[in-house]
């Protein structure tokens, strides 16, 4: 069993920038990929980016330059370094994993005003 504690959402102004974190309780070595995704309202969940066992990542189009995936293995944690904001990436974003421990955190709210 594994929790996922995710933190970093906010307000922010189109342009703006948020980081976001996922804290999980045991070692991220310990999941297949551990990854970013998105729901807005009316919305499918979505990819945003994930970053692999090896350290490999993926982004979806629309967030490639602008948003960075990035883990901190001596604190289980991952990151979302969010740039150049818009108001389409407004969402609750949610940190998930794959693999023995597949779980999903609580999610955290983005909202960017235009």
């Amino acid at each position: 069993q594994v929790q996922l504690v995710e933190s970093g959402g906010g307000l922010v102004q189109a342009g703006g920038s948020l980081r976001l974190s996922c804290a999980a309780s045991r070692s991220i070595f310990s999941f297949n990929t551990m990854g970013w995704y998105r729901q807005a309202p009316g919305k499918q969940r979505e990819l945003v980016a994930m970053i692999t066992w090896g350290g490999s990542t993926n982004y979806a189009d629309s967030v490639k330059g602008r948003f960075t995936i990035s883990r901190d293995t001596a604190k289980n944690t991952v990151y979302l370094q969010m740039n150049s904001l818009k108001p389409e990436d407004t969402a609750a974003y949610y940190c998930h994993t794959t693999g023995t421990y597949s779980a999903w955190g609580q999610g955290t709210q983005v909202t960017v005003s235009s």
